[in-house]
């Protein structure tokens, strides 16, 4: 008789266990989808946000752990699991990293760093940052910060780089004067007699703006070096940035200064350009800060045509090439380049080149043509994924 009991005692226990971890297990993948689902809502590009969320199931219940910089996001998740009764513990890290103790900005110190899509030398490419840009830095990993470039790019930098500033620097770096470079490449010097080189500059470049005579800007580097730049190579930046005149011709003028330059994945920088860095590079140097990829591109500004109706486009119009979809396949955008009138686009390709959409021209590119897909206008069209220097102001505020 006592075995009896044991033994239906024994069955009720493990009834009622396999019932508590099927709610469990029912628990975790409502967690894992509500995961997932507000991860398609708040970050669905991995290059611009960061939402790396995972669930442990332990003794004492589930906790949420990985790290993001949207807390907004975090939030949203902990509301949502509130809603369903699902309690987890929150044990997310929200980036920026307490362990930079404040030196959450940075300014780029050279004239291309290049950023790497983790941290380590032998990694691929992602993109680059120009001298004097101001970025956001979220973490640290060995000798290699985590950080977001202007245009909301996620990627890794040396310590060379970039240097380091908490609130108040970055503060008091963004209010001083600045000049930008505005020939192709040369160099900044140690006096006006160009002894001795200090660093080489690109296209782009913002310096603190130190004094100036009748030909020479002197100039300072983020890192507090001290150089003298030609007058005819740079111009003040407030002065540049009120000349702007958001032309289409103002933008072929640029592109055709890059001429030759070569082909470079990665690259944003006059030292070398992939195809969406030499468009977000031409659109930069005529006051406006563009998406970074292609398939990011894509989507800024107004569609213009996706029939191969050339007549249709502008100049400084983008035109976007690819894959195209199919019954099985999605689209895919892999490749951009910018009209310029006369059936002829400029872009990225081994080089920076012109090519024609005419089957008559000697620079037809039957490969390019065949696998177009659209075009969009960006030039002085309303969008959130378009910033206007002149309005977003980001060197200053």
């Amino acid at each position: 008789m006592k075995r009896l009991l044991f033994i239906k005692a024994f069955v009720l226990i493990m009834i009622a266990l396999n019932m508590s971890c099927g709610v469990r297990m029912g628990q975790k993948k409502i967690l894992a989808d509500e995961i997932e689902q507000i991860k398609n809502v708040f970050a669905p590009d991995k290059r611009t946000t960061l939402f790396n969320i995972d669930v442990l199931d332990g003794p004492s219940g589930f906790t949420l752990i990985g790290e993001s910089n949207l807390p907004h996001a975090i939030d949203s998740l902990e509301a949502v699991l509130k809603k369903k009764g699902i309690e987890a513990t929150n044990e997310v890290r929200i980036l920026p990293s307490d362990s930079l103790e404040g030196m959450t900005k940075a300014v780029i110190n050279i004239s291309a760093a290049n950023l790497r899509s983790n941290p380590k030398h032998s990694a691929e490419l992602a993109t680059q940052a120009t001298l004097g840009t101001v970025v956001n830095v979220l973490k640290k990993e060995g000798d290699w910060y985590l950080i977001q470039t202007p245009d909301k790019y996620l990627a890794w930098v040396d310590p060379g780089g970039i240097q380091l500033m908490n609130e108040s620097q970055i503060t008091e770096w963004k209010a001083s004067d600045k000049i930008i470079y505005t020939n192709t490449y040369g160099h900044a010097f140690n006096s006006i007699d160009a002894d001795n080189r200090i660093s080489d500059v690109v296209a782009g470049s913002i310096l603190k703006l130190v004094d100036s005579d009748d030909t020479h800007f002197k100039i300072e580097f983020p890192d507090g070096r001290q150089a003298y730049i030609l007058k005819d190579e740079a111009q003040e930046y407030e002065t540049w940035l009120s000349s702007l005149d958001y032309t289409a011709e103002s933008l072929i003028e640029t592109s055709k200064t890059l001429m030759g330059v070569p082909y470079l994945w990665g690259g944003t920088s006059t030292k070398g350009v992939d195809c969406s860095g030499y468009t977000k590079t031409i659109y930069f140097l005529n006051g406006m800060v563009i998406p970074r990829d292609a398939s990011q591109q894509v989507h800024a500004g107004k569609p213009i045509d996706s029939i191969a109706d050339f007549s249709k486009l502008e100049k400084g119009d983008l035109l976007f090439f690819g894959r195209k979809a199919t019954e099985t396949t999605s689209e895919k955008v892999v490749h951009v380049g910018m009209w310029i009138g006369d059936n002829q686009f400029i872009h990225s390709s081994e080089m920076v080149r012109i090519s024609s959409v005419d089957k008559e021209s000697p620079n037809y590119d039957a490969y390019n043509v065949g696998r177009y897909l659209r075009t969009q206008r960006l030039l002085n069209v309303d969008d959130p994924l378009l910033q206007n220097l002149n309005i977003t102001k980001p060197i200053k505020d």
